[in-house]
């Protein structure tokens, strides 16, 4: 109650003196300055989503136009044949001034009839996939139709440096095969899979299928096209990752670890000082759209919708299906650490802490000899059991009070930070430590990661580190970027003292984490416990080695003009084949990121 009655801003009195009136200027000086950020943010997104609109043009661009059209007219010059003046008659009687703007109006209409058109030809050159297929390396000649093509984009795709969504607009839409399309292409995939009498019967039965349901299915597909920018993607999303009842941890999500052959600092609290700053300067550029889209061979753009819901994004149980919430800002990240849950303010007077100052706070949170609340330490055990379990118990114990005040703070963070207990080591004569360090960042104990959150940065003891990312959000690739930006920044940017501390010196004492309190019953602990089981046998059921091969690289298999993915592709399943003496069905992802709102699909 104590933090209840010092987080009041404003109060008042009634007394036989008259009226008495308390404020409490630091608070509202917080809420001022909170208020002044989110306009910001506001007006930031308003002049990117300006700037991606006009692209490949300008706002200067059109500045010039308009006045270039301007200026001539007042020369007496009409570049626009007549049209100017017949605008002026409709708008002013030929005034002076109904002139000008008539001739502001023809050139803001002359840039922007460019800018449209120069968009849709970019869409129809994104169409474009014959550049696929050429031949590379040296002595090997580009087509002509490959050539124009190169021409084409680097005429119509301007010469702005481009902002991380500013080919969204161009990008083209998934096509739809037609029926026939579609299995004439699956049996060219089934055939060397079948003997002759198993592919006629897929043959009979495609063609029963082209003469009965497909149809109606394919006309479905035609109106899921027009009504959505991708007909694939929302169902994808749905039905493969948020409809699954079964535990996300180890079937669904997945995990990156720290660089094997550095080690920049031993100290738990530096390190990730610098890790979380590092990733909410990531947030800052993703907001500025400073980061450039991924492209392709530097020509050709990959969708970047996915980047959206990188932080301030969880997976929210349902009974039937989950949902995935994303905030447009979040100013905390939510820490665990010997079995205690945490909530850390990342900001103070308006600007985000530095590492030397986030240190300290993580220091405290890691000295801190409470014991955890009753029931805490393997809460988080039920978003790695079954999803309709969690979505029971949060509906029936998580959805007022205490406790849905802590569960917010968590799923509203910017994402989850979980300090580990033990040292994480690469040997290279030992391969069970870093099959270990794998399993770590796979599982962990099955309850000391927020399997829900968008990602959870995970601290060892001895300063090393990795992640678990929910995988519904987005494909991995998109949680690569951000990883190996995340690192490159830690070591090369940012940098650590001698003594393996945080670069710089802290400006003010900055505030502590707040403790998250909860208030859990017999009855939901044993829900915890229940789903902790369903965790366990899930991890323990693992079987994961990892390999470090250096023996040469992707360089050597271009060299025998092999595509390095199909290479070891075929070396999974040979491999496969000599330990088991038969094929198996294999998973392989198919990127559809060229096309917009594309994903990584089977």
């Amino acid at each position: 109650m104590a933090e209840a009655h010092q987080a009041v801003a404003f109060s008042f009195a009634v007394t036989h003196e008259g009226v008495a009136v308390d404020f409490d200027r630091e608070v509202l000086k917080l809420i001022f300055n909170s208020g002044v950020r989110s306009w910001k943010k506001r007006i930031a997104r308003l002049k990117n989503g300006i700037s991606n609109g006009v692209f490949p043009g300008s706002i200067t661009g059109l500045m010039v136009i308009d006045s270039a059209f301007v200026g001539a007219y007042i020369h007496g010059y009409d570049p626009s044949f007549g049209l100017v003046d017949k605008i002026a008659s409709q708008l002013a009687g030929n005034t002076k001034e109904g002139k000008l703007i008539a001739a502001s109006a023809v050139g803001f209409g002359c840039w922007a009839t460019v800018i449209i058109s120069a968009r849709q030809l970019l869409k129809l050159l994104f169409h474009y996939k014959g550049w696929m297929y050429e031949e590379r390396g040296a002595g090997r000649k580009v087509s002509l139709p490959t050539k124009l093509w190169l021409l084409g984009l680097k005429i119509f795709s301007g010469y702005r440096r481009p902002m991380l969504y500013s080919f969204q607009g161009s990008l083209p839409h998934l096509p739809l095969p037609s029926i026939d399309e579609t299995l004439t292409r699956y049996l060219r995939s089934v055939r060397p899979l079948m003997d002759d009498d198993e592919y006629h019967r897929m043959e009979r039965l495609a063609r029963e299928f082209r003469n009965g349901i497909a149809k109606k299915l394919q006309r479905y597909l035609i109106l899921k096209r027009m009504w959505s920018t991708n007909y694939v993607s929302d169902w994808w999303e749905e039905y493969v990752y948020l409809r699954g009842r079964s535990p996300i941890m180890v079937n669904s999500n997945f995990y990156g670890i720290d660089a094997i052959l550095r080690h920049p600092s031993s100290i738990q609290a530096t390190r990730a000082a610098n890790i979380v700053y590092s990733a909410m300067m990531f947030r800052r550029s993703l907001e500025r759209q400073e980061i450039q889209p991924i492209m392709v061979q530097n020509i050709v753009p990959l969708c970047s919708s996915q980047y959206e819901r990188i932080f301030n994004t969880t997976r929210i149980p349902g009974l039937e299906t989950d949902k995935i919430v994303h905030l447009p800002d979040s100013t905390h990240i939510a820490v665990f650490c010997n079995g205690k849950f945490w909530k850390v303010t990342l900001y103070h007077k308006g600007r985000l802490m530095k590492p030397a100052e986030l240190e300290i706070v993580f220091q405290k949170i890691l000295d801190d000899t409470s014991a955890p609340e009753k029931g805490e330490e393997k809460l988080a055990a039920l978003t790695a059991g079954e999803r309709t379990t969690w979505a029971r118990a949060r509906q029936q114990f998580f959805s007022k009070g205490m406790n849905k005040i802590s569960l917010d703070a968590i799923e509203k963070a910017a994402f989850f930070l979980s300090f580990d207990d033990e040292d994480y080591n690469y040997d290279p004569k030992d391969h069970s430590k870093l099959d270990h360090y794998g399993r770590v960042f796979l599982h962990g104990k099955g309850y000391d990661r927020w399997f829900d959150k968008s990602f959870t940065i995970c601290i060892g003891k001895n300063g090393k580190i990795g992640f678990n990312a929910e995988h519904s959000w987005a494909d991995a690739p998109i949680m690569g970027h951000v990883w190996e930006h995340t690192l490159a920044e830690d070591v090369l940017s940012l940098g650590y003292k001698s003594d393996g501390h945080c670069i710089g010196i802290p400006e003010f004492d900055p505030p502590s984490a707040s403790k998250l309190r909860w208030e859990l019953p017999d009855e939901c602990i044993q829900v915890i416990e229940k789903s902790n089981k369903v965790a366990q046998a899930l991890l323990n059921d693992v079987d994961l080695r990892l390999y470090v091969h250096d023996g040469y690289g992707k360089g050597l298999m271009k060299k025998f003009r092999v595509s390095p993915d199909a290479y070891i592709q075929m070396a999974l399943q040979l491999a496969y084949y000599r330990d088991a003496g038969k094929f198996n069905l294999t998973y392989e992802a198919s990127m559809t990121r060229l096309f917009k709102e594309g994903l990584e699909q089977n």
